[in-house]
């Protein structure tokens, strides 16, 4: 099964931005919200310090995923993304 793992990191000054700013991360989750219920997004996960996160997508190509990702609210605040294809064995 084809999956699309992402892994963003948040600058600094981004960070900063995010967290003065508390309508940010509720628009941030209504995406992720709504690709999980579209059974786009299969898994989302945090890192402890909240700079660092780690979509993987499923039933959408790389191409598609970019596009997705450069919706967030977060895309600009973002200074490291990362993708990578998969075949999930189990």
């Amino acid at each position: 099964m084809y999956r699309i793992l992402v892994l963003i990191t948040l600058s600094d000054s981004g960070i900063e931005t995010i967290i003065s700013t508390p309508e940010l991360p509720k628009k941030e989750m209504e995406y992720v919200n709504k690709w999980k219920s579209e059974n786009l997004l299969e898994s989302f996960y945090i890192s402890l310090t909240k700079k660092d996160a780690v979509l993987i997508f499923q039933n959408v190509d790389e191409p598609q995923t970019k596009e997705l990702i450069e919706k967030l609210p977060y895309f600009p605040y973002m200074s490291k993304i990362e993708y990578h294809s998969l075949n999930k064995q189990f």
